[in-house]
């Protein structure tokens, strides 16, 4: 050890062990011993100990179960589940419904606003057929809902089945309850046509798929399922559907449904399944109807209705008049009952789409039959379908069948009247004359092969709204043979209607391009254009179109207030 070193230690063990240690004053040490540094003095912070961690054992985790795989998909529906749409659910192997939902992995029910997985099912606001109203706002129908009393039917309770409010109330929340002085009122849909016709005027809300002609189909904010061109996105009884459940469930039901399959049906309204046929009465382009037209072009008479009649898939015209190339130019102060048509005027039959041409009148042969077989061979050019007439009476009597969007359709008529000029014989082109028994035959053999019959009648002239008793009697033979439609194409006076077994017959519909202005009697202004719609291989509606006769030649569409008097008038003629 260096002495330094030892003479150091030694002297601090002896200041240590003498006590005076104490007694050297700071800095003191340093001058004795100046080889030695004091620190820099730091004044005292408090630090809270720090407690020892208390060491707790790992825990054991224990692994997750395994869910059980899903084998099965339990499909619970809630009750606003339309009767038809739920019957029509496709339930593959391991699908299958159940009554409660804490049973179900699946439901089923109203979605809001539509999805992939949905379904849409449209709904129809309705009164018997012998209604004056045309259209309803959404605000009164939702009035009647809530039980609050409404305009349009003064107070009358609107009518649905259960299934019907419970759908709705999925939508619009909590009915009116029910009570005697609500305006809701729930019957059984088996009840609902014959109690509504019963207590009229009556209005209810009823599925698309329970439409039948009885019914009158009622415009909601202008809207109607009956137009084609309707979008359900728009139309405020529309209502959706759908279903949920867990990824695990929905990959289960796709995986057992077929390709692109579904679980739901395609909906009760497919406008590819619709047909809308529009019949009209009397068309004879001469005397004044053909003087305005050769001023004011061939087009010029369905100026104002022209789109009713284009709009329809298949438009009926019951021509009278042959087309005629020696026809001179129509004298509007004519009072010959010899008519011909001048062929240029055969072009507003092509402006309003004409299909199917009814030649049961009596006129076709005025000027002779070589007139009437340069008028059949210019329908053929256009491919329309001619019948109630033809190049002979084979042709003319025969049904011709029309098919569109899966509704089959025929066409049947006659002309009990002649005169016998005007009939086809068995070489000569004319009118079919009327054979009772053969076409009731017809009709039954239709029906049979699952075509509905339409049966049109060139009857006896009456200038009254009621039916003969002999024109009842024929239209009615038709209706019981199975025809869904007869309709009288022989009156300048329109006549009312009835409902005969499952058919619907209308006695006569009026002029549609004549010249009656009011003339032989009041009345012959007024005209019927009846829209009948079928769907899915039936019947469902007709809409009756109303038109007022202009300048001779040009109907227009009725004024609101001339049209509830024309039908009031008429509606109480058929005892309604």
């Amino acid at each position: 050890m260096k002495p330094t070193l030892l003479f150091l230690i030694l002297c601090l063990t002896i200041l240590a062990g003498s006590g005076c240690a104490g007694q050297v004053l700071p800095g003191e040490l340093s001058k004795v011993f100046p080889f030695i540094v004091q620190a820099t003095r730091t004044p005292f912070l408090p630090v809270p100990p720090t407690p020892s961690p208390t060491v707790s054992p790992t825990p054991t985790v224990a692994p997750s179960p395994t869910p059980e795989p899903v084998r099965e998909v339990l499909a619970w529906a809630d009750a606003s589940l339309p009767p038809a749409l739920l019957a029509g659910l496709n339930l593959p192997d391991g699908v299958r419904l159940v009554s409660a939902p804490e049973q179900a992995n699946l439901e089923v029910g109203a979605i809001r606003g539509q999805a992939e997985q949905g379904v849409t099912w449209v709904y129809a606001l309705v009164a018997p057929f012998p209604t004056l109203i045309d259209n309803v706002s959404l605000e009164d129908v939702q009035r009647a809902w809530r039980g609050e009393e409404t305009q349009p039917f003064g107070g009358v309770p609107l009518r649905m089945s259960a299934a019907t409010r419970a759908a709705f109330s999925a939508w619009w929340g909590p009915a009116a309850s029910g009570q005697a002085d609500n305006m809701l009122r729930v019957e059984s849909e088996d009840s609902l046509l014959e109690s509504a016709w019963a207590e009229r005027p009556a209005w209810a809300i009823v599925p698309f798929e329970d439409l039948t002609p009885r019914w009158k189909v009622l415009s909601v904010d202008g809207l109607s399922p009956l137009d084609p061109q309707l979008s359900v996105r728009d139309y405020p009884l529309a209502l959706w559907f759908g279903y949920s459940a867990s990824d695990p469930v929905l990959t289960l039901l796709n995986s057992r449904l077929s390709p692109g399959g579904s679980l739901f049906p395609a909906g009760n309204r497919d406008t590819s399944k619709m047909t809308v046929l529009v019949m009209t009465g009397v068309t004879a382009l001469a005397r004044a109807t053909a003087s305005r037209m050769d001023l004011n072009g061939s087009t010029y008479p369905a100026r104002d209705i022209g789109d009713w009649l284009r709009d329809a898939d298949l438009t009926h015209i019951s021509n009278e008049v042959s087309f005629n190339p020696e026809c001179p130019l129509a004298n509007p102060n004519a009072t010959s009952m010899q008519f011909c048509s001048r062929p240029e005027y055969i072009e507003l039959l092509d402006f309003i789409g004409a299909d199917i041409i009814e030649l049961s009148g009596n006129h076709n042969n005025d000027w002779g039959r070589q007139a009437s077989s340069y008028t059949l061979e210019q329908y053929k050019q256009r491919g329309w379908l001619i019948f109630a007439g033809g190049a002979n009476a084979d042709e003319a009597r025969q049904a011709r069948t029309i098919e569109h969007n899966g509704n089959r359709l025929a066409f049947i008529g006659c002309n009990p009247v002649g005169p016998e000029s005007a009939w086809a014989t068995q070489t000569l082109p004319g009118a079919a004359k009327c054979d009772y028994d053969d076409m009731i035959e017809t009709v039954q053999s239709l029906r049979q092969e699952g075509i509905l019959p339409i049966v049109t009648f060139q009857y006896n002239e009456y200038y009254i709204y009621k039916p003969s008793e002999t024109q009842q009697r024929d239209f009615r033979r038709l209706s019981e043979a199975g025809a869904v439609i007869v309709s009288g194409s022989q009156a300048h006076f329109p006549q009312t209607f009835e409902f005969y077994g499952s058919g619907f017959i209308h006695y006569g519909l009026g002029n549609l391009f004549f010249d009656q202005m009011d003339i032989p009697v009041k009345g012959t202004r007024r005209e019927f254009i009846d829209r009948h719609v079928f769907y899915n291989g039936a019947h469902i509606s007709t809409e009756l179109l109303t038109a007022m006769l202009e300048d001779y030649a040009r109907p227009r569409p009725m004024t609101i207030e001339e049209r509830q008097l024309f039908l009031a008038e008429i509606f109480a003629a058929a005892g309604w």
